[in-house]
C-alpha cells in the first residue's frame, strides 16, 4: 500500500505546533485550527510539515491537499496578513458606512430607513475611508467571510440589477 504525502515548508521565524489542533505563531500573531483528520496524519519533521494518509480513496487524498492548503494560508497569514479592498458604489442615494463593535452598519442604502448590518468575524479589522473599505487580519477565512458578509448585506432584491447597481463590492485582495 502506497502512502499519499503533501509537504509544507515552515519559513524562518514561524513556529508550528501540533497537538489536537494546528497552531501557527508568527510576527503578526497566532492562528489555531482544528481539522477532522480521520486516517490522515500531520507530523513535524525539522522545518517541514508532512500531511500523509495510507488511504487510496479520492476524498481522503483531496482532504490531504485541503489541509496542506489551509496550513499554507495560516503560515502566510501570520507572516504578512490578508487584506480585502471593497468599494462603495451608489448612483441613487449616498450610502454611509460605519463600524460599531463587531458589526458594519450600512445606512441609507437605496434610501432605506433601517441600516443594513454585516457581521465582522473573529479578530478581523475593518477600516472605512470615504468610499473605500479595507478588511484586514491574519486568518484568511475570517477576513474573506467578513468581506463577503459586507458584500452580501447590500444584495438587491426585487429591483432591476441593470438599473440599480448600488452596493459594496469586493475589488481586490492583497
Amino acid at each position: 500500500m502506497e502512502m499519499f504525502v503533501k509537504e509544507v515548508k515552515i519559513p524562518e521565524g514561524i513556529e508550528v505546533s501540533i497537538n489536537g489542533e494546528v497552531k501557527v505563531i508568527g510576527p503578526k500573531g497566532e492562528v489555531k485550527k482544528k481539522f477532522e483528520l480521520g486516517d490522515i496524519k500531520i507530523e513535524k519533521v525539522g522545518n517541514k510539515l508532512t500531511i500523509s494518509s495510507q488511504s487510496e480513496k479520492r476524498k481522503v487524498k483531496a482532504m490531504v491537499g485541503t489541509i496542506a492548503a489551509h496550513i499554507r494560508n495560516m503560515i502566510e497569514g501570520v507572516r504578512k496578513g490578508y487584506n480585502y479592498k471593497l468599494k462603495v458604489v451608489y448612483s441613487h442615494f449616498p450610502i454611509s458606512v460605519k463600524v460599531e463593535g463587531d458589526k458594519v452598519l450600512i445606512q441609507n442604502f437605496l434610501g432605506e430607513k433601517t441600516p443594513r448590518i454585516a457581521k465582522i468575524v473573529g479578530k478581523t479589522q475593518v477600516k472605512v475611508e470615504k468610499d473605500e473599505i479595507t478588511v484586514s487580519g491574519i486568518d484568511l477565512e475570517e477576513v474573506g467571510q467578513t468581506a463577503s458578509n459586507i458584500e452580501l448585506a447590500c444584495r438587491i432584491r426585487r429591483r432591476d440589477r441593470k438599473i440599480f447597481q448600488d452596493g459594496i463590492w469586493i475589488v481586490g485582495r492583497e
